[in-house]
C-alpha cells in the first residue's frame, strides 16, 4: 500500500464578498480534487482541541495522528528539531520572528517576507546588542522565522501570542506577559535600538519595503519525547515541505526531510517540483507528505487573489501528478487537507473543522461532491478528535 497526503496549508476559509460569497476553494478552478472527492469519501475533521489554538504546530501534529494534549511540546521546540539544535531539560526555546511594528501597531507579522541574507544580518546584529548573558542565544532561521534559546529561564508562566495572531492590532496588550516575561522585554526592547537605523532597514525604508522594525518572541516550550510515525503506524514516511516547523514535526516522527530545489512559502514556490520529487519519494517510502503553504501566506496578506492561483497550482501541479503516480501502485490512498482554516478577512487562523477528502484504490461515497467547506459540511462524516483521522486514513 503507498499513501500520500498533501496539505494546501490554510486552503480553508468563509466566504469572500468580493467573490460572491464563495470561498477561494469554491473559486478555484481544481478539476483534480474535486475529481478526487467524487470518486472518494470527503468530510470535516477538527484539527484544533479544546485549550489549543489554531497554529500550524498543533493542527499539523492533530493531522498526522498525535493528540496535541499529551505530545504537543510548544511550537518553537518543533522548529528546534528541524534546525538539529540539541536542548537538554534546563533550555526553553522560542520563537523569534521579524516583525513590523508601526504607531504599535502590528502591521506585518513577517517584516515584508524578508530575505533569508537580510535576516541573517539583522539577527548577528541583535546577537551582538543582547550578548549571552543569562544564557541567550539566537538560531538564524528562513526568511522572518527564526529560534532563541535560554538556559536556565523559567518562563512556564509566561504568555506569548502568535504575531500573526494580531494584524493591524495594538501590540502592548500582546507582548510577552506574567511571572518571567521581564528578561524577555529586555531582549526586544534592545533589539528595537538596534533594528531601527541598521543599514538593511534603511535599503528596505528606500524601496518602499516592510522594515523589520521588531522581534516578536513566543511559541516557547521545552523539548518532549514523540514516539515515531513507524512505532505508532509501523511504515516509514517522508517530508516536503519549505517551513522549518513541518521539518522539525518530521523529523521527531522519523520521516525523511526531501530537499527541493526551487520551493518556498509563498507563489514563487516551484510547485511542479513538489509534485515531481514527491512522486518520485513514492517508489521509496510507504507514505509521502507533501506540504505547501502558500495559500496560508496568501490568506496572512488578505490577499485571495493569490490564495485561489494557489490552489490552482496546488491541484495542477502537485495533485494531478501524485494521483497519476498512485495509480501505478495495485494498492494506494490520497487524503488532501489544510491543517487549519485561514481567512483572508480577518487575516488569522481559524478553530472551524476543515474540510478533508480521501480517495484511493477502496470504495467511495454513495453521493459524489466537489472539495469544498460546504459540501465537507453536508457530509456525514465528521471527526472531531482530529487525531484519529490518520487512522481512518491508513485502515478504512
Amino acid at each position: 500500500m503507498k499513501y500520500a497526503i498533501i496539505i494546501p496549508d490554510g486552503a480553508a476559509d468563509a466566504p469572500i464578498a468580493e467573490l460572491g460569497n464563495k470561498t477561494p476553494l469554491e473559486a478555484a478552478c481544481k478539476p483534480n480534487m474535486d475529481a478526487a472527492a467524487r470518486n472518494g469519501r470527503i468530510g470535516t475533521v477538527r484539527t484544533t482541541p479544546p485549550d489549543f489554538s489554531p497554529g500550524s504546530d498543533v493542527c499539523t501534529l492533530c493531522l498526522l495522528g498525535y493528540d496535541p494534549a499529551q505530545y504537543h511540546p510548544g511550537r518553537a521546540p518543533l522548529e528546534a528539531a528541524a534546525m538539529g539544535l540539541k536542548l537538554n531539560a534546563s533550555n526553553w526555546v522560542m520563537r523569534c520572528n521579524f516583525v513590523t511594528i508601526i504607531d504599535g501597531k502590528m502591521v506585518d507579522h513577517s517584516a515584508g517576507h524578508i530575505k533569508d541574507n537580510e535576516g541573517r544580518t539583522l539577527l548577528q546584529a541583535v546577537t551582538e546588542a543582547v550578548g549571552n548573558a543569562g544564557g541567550v542565544t539566537f538560531h538564524p532561521g528562513v526568511s522572518y522565522r527564526n529560534l532563541m534559546t535560554l538556559a536556565g529561564a523559567d518562563l512556564t508562566k509566561v504568555k506569548t501570542t502568535p504575531p500573526h495572531d494580531i494584524p493591524d492590532q495594538p501590540v502592548k496588550n500582546y507582548l510577552p506577559r506574567g511571572a518571567g516575561a521581564e528578561p524577555l522585554l529586555d531582549i526586544m526592547n534592545k533589539a528595537r535600538a538596534v533594528l531601527k537605523d541598521h543599514e538593511v532597514n534603511l535599503v528596505r525604508r528606500q524601496f518602499g519595503e516592510n522594515q523589520a522594525t521588531d522581534i516578536w518572541l513566543w511559541g516557547q516550550g521545552k523539548p518532549k519525547h514523540i514516539p515515531s510515525f513507524k512505532e505508532r503506524y509501523g511504515i516509514s514516511g517522508a517530508m516536503i515541505t519549505a517551513v522549518d516547523l513541518l521539518r522539525g514535526i518530521a523529523n521527531l516522527l522519523g520521516w525523511k526531510n526531501i530537499d527541493v530545489p526551487g520551493i518556498s512559502s509563498y507563489h514563487d514556490t516551484d510547485y511542479a517540483a513538489q509534485g515531481k520529487y514527491t512522486c518520485d519519494a513514492l517508489d521509496n517510502f510507504d507514505l509521502v507528505c507533501c506540504h505547501v503553504e502558500a495559500p496560508d501566506e496568501a490568506s496572512h496578506q488578505a490577499d485571495f487573489t493569490t490564495k485561489i492561483k494557489s490552489i490552482e497550482a496546488i491541484d495542477e501541479h502537485v495533485v494531478g501528478p501524485v494521483l497519476k503516480k498512485l495509480k501505478t501502485f495495485d494498492q494506494w490512498r490520497l487524503l488532501i487537507m489544510p491543517d487549519h482554516a485561514t481567512q483572508c478577512a480577518t487575516r488569522k487562523h481559524h478553530e472551524a473543522p476543515v474540510p478533508f477528502l480521501i480517495t484511493g484504490s477502496h470504495g467511495k461515497s454513495s453521493i459524489a461532491r466537489a472539495y469544498t467547506e460546504q459540501a465537507a459540511m453536508e457530509s456525514d462524516l465528521h471527526i472531531e478528535a482530529g487525531y484519529e483521522l490518520m487512522s481512518y486514513f491508513l485502515t478504512k
